[in-house]
């Protein structure tokens, strides 16, 4: 790396490609104002005096600067604590000094800091969604170690404008929505996040930062006409898109959830145009995929369940019954793609299984499978609790054996000795938009009911 390494940058370092003023002034973190949208997003989404932070995605540019000032002025009105997380892609010579950079204009803050590193190989092709998922994965990772459940992101107006742009140049680029879920899975499970800058422009953050003396880091991939973000925004020329809010679906609520992590509603909910989404987050949710279906398969299936009253069909590794006037979406234990086998233990013990649960407390040598093929073996107990279950979601309950060959059904059996979360349905809800606010994340995460 031929960039010059500081352990710890001082006040008035410009990393390289800074930008903003030079003639060393400085500012104090509550001079840059709130925006009026900026204080509404906030106040409506997060708790104040909740005692678990506030991550804050910071990469050193513009945009993230801005973020960070705004939400320690808020923060500290507002009785939370944030961390700042900043994303070294491995990209760049000068990433490592841009992350000293971040972490110590952080901790002058008297933010704490994080970094993380996607230092995994990457792609010849699709490097920017594959730096995408990284960084969601990676952002999400340090979320959880430090219990936080909001990721803050400096997504603006701009970004909105870009992202349409590119989609109709034929990317599969997503708009950034005020507030969602993270976008990976199962990494990203029980994470939301807000982007309470949509509605300001990038030239007014940055004339704001400027006027107070503030630099900021400028990628010089920014400039880089090879990217497709780089030819939007030149395309764009500092054009803005207005915010729109994020689907809520009320009728949500009446689709239900199984202990093999089946999900279940009447069929109406799944009929119309309202109810084609609602199929397509039934299907990828009781899968545990990563991948929504197609849309026209969704409307293939859609003509099925209207049409008849008995339908048993696969899609994106469901399995989908229709029985008379109910709709049952389950994990089809047949299909063989091994993105939803993948175990994961996560930063607090917990093993994140098949996409769909949550295993706690398993015990040393211990193992979890699908029960599919492991029937006969159970004790008697435990055939009796399985046979209550609907037929078609037995295959798909979660099986812990043990090192000594011991079945067990955690979801059915409470005296296991495991706890089994399901992740299911709360996943279902967020993508439906049921979960409106930290609150309710936290109350869902806890167990106290849906919304």
């Amino acid at each position: 790396m031929n960039a010059r390494r500081r352990s710890a940058p001082s006040g008035d370092h410009n990393p390289p490609g800074a930008c903003g003023r030079r003639d060393g002034a400085r500012s104090r973190h509550g001079r840059l104002s709130l925006i009026p949208s900026f204080a509404t997003a906030l106040g409506a989404h997060l708790t104040r005096g909740d005692p678990a932070p506030l991550v804050v995605a910071f990469s050193g540019g513009g945009d993230s600067l801005a973020l960070l000032l705004m939400a320690k002025t808020w923060a500290d009105a507002n009785g939370r604590t944030l961390a700042a997380v900043t994303i070294d892609h491995r990209l760049r010579p000068e990433s490592a000094e841009w992350t000293e950079w971040c972490k110590a204009r952080a901790e002058r803050l008297g933010v704490r800091h994080f970094a993380r590193a996607w230092d995994e190989d990457k792609p010849n092709t699709g490097l920017p969604a594959a730096a995408r998922r990284a960084r969601h994965g990676l952002l999400a990772e340090a979320a959880r170690s430090v219990g936080a459940r909001v990721i803050l992101m400096a997504h603006t107006a701009d970004d909105r404008a870009e992202a349409a742009w590119m989609r109709d140049q034929g990317a599969t680029t997503p708009t950034p929505r005020l507030w969602s879920p993270s976008p990976v899975w199962p990494a990203g499970h029980g994470i939301f996040l807000l982007r309470p800058l949509l509605e300001a422009r990038r030239a007014e953050l940055r004339a704001g930062l400027s006027q107070f003396g503030e630099t900021w880091i400028d990628d010089p991939g920014n400039q880089d006409m090879a990217s497709p973000r780089s030819r939007a925004r030149v395309a764009l020329n500092g054009s803005g898109e207005d915010v729109t809010p994020p689907v809520r679906d009320p009728c949500a609520n009446e689709v239900d959830e199984g202990p093999a992590g089946d999900l279940f509603g009447p069929r109406e909910l799944f009929l119309g145009q309202a109810g084609a989404p609602r199929l397509a987050a039934a299907v990828l949710c009781a899968s545990g995929g990563r991948t929504p279906p197609r849309g026209e398969s969704i409307l293939r299936l859609q003509a099925r369940i209207a049409e008849d009253f008995e339908v048993a069909a696969t899609l994106g590794g469901a399995r989908i019954i229709v029985e008379g006037d109910t709709v049952r979406f389950v994990r089809n234990t047949f299909d063989p793609r091994g993105e939803k086998s993948e175990t994961s233990r996560s930063v607090n013990g917990e093993l994140t299984w098949d996409g769909r649960f949550l295993i706690h407390r398993l015990p040393p040598g211990a193992r979890v499978t699908h029960l599919a093929g492991h029937a006969a073996k159970l004790s008697a107990p435990l055939k009796r609790l399985v046979a209550a279950q609907p037929a078609a979601t037995r295959r798909g309950l979660p099986l812990v054996v043990g090192a000594d060959g011991a079945l067990a059904c955690p979801s059915l059996d409470r005296e296991s000795g495991c706890r089994v979360t399901s992740l299911v349905r709360m996943r279902f809800l967020a993508a439906r938009g049921q979960i409106l606010d930290e609150a309710t994340l936290k109350r869902m995460a806890l167990s106290e009911g849906p919304p």
